[in-house]
């Protein structure tokens, strides 16, 4: 993002443009870290907020990491205050299907396993698989959001993809 003027992201059109670019995958990082959507939504305004707030002391270069370490310490608190175990938000399937009854049954088993297979797997191998696999992101661009080198974040996508072949039998 390049920073013209001399307010910086303090500057609302700055601030807009930054937050139009960045909300989405804030999201979704903080979705993976905690599995709850209302709490990842809670976690991204007030991220947006104390970015706001420290407009003045922010480098452009820097701006990303340092929303993702907001983020990530505003998860750290809260996950220490509730001690909350990873619960994966349901969503709701339709009611009606053209599908046969051993087909609905076989996709819900498997559902079952990956979910569970997933909340087994490490925090840092979950998000780094699931920014890929969902999110689309290519190493490059997961190991700049999280701060890692491509190498780590290749390992930890490896290892997911392991525990998960361990977990789920007959993929």
């Amino acid at each position: 993002m390049d920073i013209r003027n001399k307010k910086g992201f303090c500057d609302e059109k700055n601030f807009s443009d930054f937050f139009l670019n960045h909300s989405k995958l804030l999201h979704n990082y903080v979705f993976y870290k905690c599995g709850d959507l209302d709490l990842a939504n809670d976690i991204v305004q007030e991220a947006f907020l104390k970015f706001w707030e420290n407009c003045q002391k922010i480098i452009s270069g820097k701006a990303k990491p340092y929303l993702f370490t907001i983020a990530n310490n505003l998860f750290l608190n809260d996950y220490s205050k509730k001690k909350v175990a990873l619960n994966f938000v349901k969503i709701p399937k339709k009611i009606y299907t053209n599908e046969n009854p051993e087909f609905l049954l076989e996709e819900k088993e498997f559902s079952a396993k990956l979910e569970k297979a997933l909340s087994k797997l490490s925090e840092s191998q979950r998000i780094a698989f699931l920014m890929n696999r969902i999110d689309g992101k290519k190493y490059k661009e997961i190991a700049e959001i999280l701060n890692i080198s491509v190498k780590a974040v290749e390992k930890r996508i490896h290892n997911a993809l392991l525990n998960l072949r361990k977990e789920i039998e007959n993929i």
